[in-house]
C-alpha cells in the first residue's frame, strides 16, 4: 500500500475536528419541516472579570442544565428518548451539602454515543467538592444553580440569567462553573457567564458546542471535544472528570482576558467517525425523518403541557 500524505506528515483525518453543531442542528430541523432558521446568538466581544482573590479562597459554585429527577415525569433514565416532560421552566436551586439526582433525558445530548449513565459527566459536584477538600478553592457555594434550557434568547437574558446573578450574589459567590449538556444549553449557559461577567463574577464554560459557544463570545471556555452530555469527564472514569475540572479551574486562573478557549487534551475515542452521527440528515432516509418530525411535535407538546402548568 502506497504511503499517504497523512502517514508521512502525521496529520489528523479531516473529519477530526468539532462538530458543526449550527449548522448541522439548522439542516436538521430543515429537513424535518421547520423551515423558519434558528438565529443563535451571536457576539464579537465579552465581558472579563477576573478572580479578585485566589481561587484557594474564593467561594465556587455550579450551574447546571441538568435536571431534578422526578418519577412523575415519565422515563428519565440512562437512554431515555427525548421526554420534553421532564423540562423545567424557572431557575432552581441545590444545597450543595446534599446528594442530588439530577438528569437530562429533557434535552438533546447524544444518545448513540453516550447513555446518560453516569451524572459524573455533567454535574461536577463531587468532584468540586474534592477540590475544596483538597485546598484547591476555598469552598463550594451553599447552593448550586439550575439554568433553563431556553430557546428564547430575551427570557435567558431579561429573567433567567438576572435570577441566576442575584442568587449567587446571595451566596457571595466568587467564581462558578457552567455545564451545558444539548445544543440550545450551551447558547443559554453563554448568555448566563456573559451576565455574570458583566456583573463581576468570573465565569468558566465547560462544553462540548465549540462553536456554538464562541459565536456566543464567553470570557472563559474549557472545550471537550466529547459527545454531548459529557462536559465534566467521560462516564465511569472518574480521572477524566478529576482533569476536566481541574483544567477548568486553571482557565478561571490563568485567562489573559475574555474569549479564551482551551481544549482538553482528552480524546473520547482514538475513532473520530463518532463525528458524523447527531442529527446528521445525510446519515438518515425519509421515513426516518418523518419519525422524527412525528416524535419532536409530540414532545413540543409534552414540554408546553409542562411550561404552561409552571406559569
Amino acid at each position: 500500500m502506497a504511503e499517504t500524505l497523512d502517514d508521512h506528515t502525521g496529520f489528523a483525518p479531516d473529519n477530526d475536528q468539532p462538530i458543526q453543531y449550527m449548522a448541522r442542528t439548522r439542516a436538521y430541523y430543515e429537513a424535518i419541516g421547520y423551515t423558519t432558521p434558528y438565529r443563535w446568538a451571536h457576539y464579537t466581544g465579552a465581558p472579563f472579570q477576573p478572580l479578585r482573590k485566589p481561587l484557594a479562597k474564593s467561594r465556587v459554585t455550579i450551574i447546571t442544565t441538568a435536571a431534578p429527577y422526578d418519577p412523575a415525569k415519565g422515563d428519565q433514565g440512562p437512554g431515555a428518548t427525548y421526554n420534553g416532560g421532564a423540562k423545567f421552566y424557572a431557575v432552581y436551586d441545590g444545597d450543595t451539602s446534599k446528594e442530588h439526582d439530577l438528569r437530562i433525558s429533557h434535552i438533546a445530548y447524544d444518545r448513540v454515543h453516550t447513555s446518560a449513565e453516569d451524572s459524573g459527566t455533567w454535574f461536577p459536584l463531587p468532584q468540586l467538592i474534592k477540590a475544596s477538600a483538597g485546598g484547591r478553592i476555598g469552598e463550594v457555594g451553599p447552593r448550586f444553580f439550575g439554568a433553563p434550557t431556553n430557546r428564547s434568547h430575551r427570557v435567558t437574558i431579561d429573567t433567567d440569567a438576572p435570577d441566576i446573578l442575584a442568587r449567587c450574589k446571595a451566596d457571595n459567590i466568587d467564581a462558578a462553573v457552567l455545564v451545558p449538556n444539548c445544543p440550545v444549553c450551551h447558547q443559554t449557559v453563554s448568555l448566563v457567564a456573559r451576565h455574570l461577567e458583566a456583573n463581576g463574577i468570573p465565569t468558566v464554560v465547560m462544553g462540548c458546542a465549540k462553536d456554538i459557544v464562541e459565536f456566543a463570545a464567553v470570557p472563559r471556555f474549557l472545550f471537550s471535544d466529547f459527545p454531548l452530555g459529557n462536559s465534566a469527564g467521560k462516564p465511569h472514569d472518574v480521572d477524566s472528570q478529576a482533569l476536566t475540572l481541574d483544567l477548568a479551574l486553571r482557565l478561571l486562573e490563568s485567562a489573559p482576558g475574555p474569549q479564551t478557549t482551551m481544549q482538553s487534551p482528552l480524546r473520547w475515542i482514538a475513532d473520530a467517525t463518532w463525528k458524523r452521527d447527531y442529527n446528521n440528515i445525510e446519515t438518515m432516509g425519509a421515513e426516518e425523518l418523518a419519525r422524527r418530525r412525528r416524535e419532536f411535535d409530540e414532545q413540543k407538546q409534552a414540554a408546553r403541557k409542562v411550561r404552561d402548568n409552571a406559569a
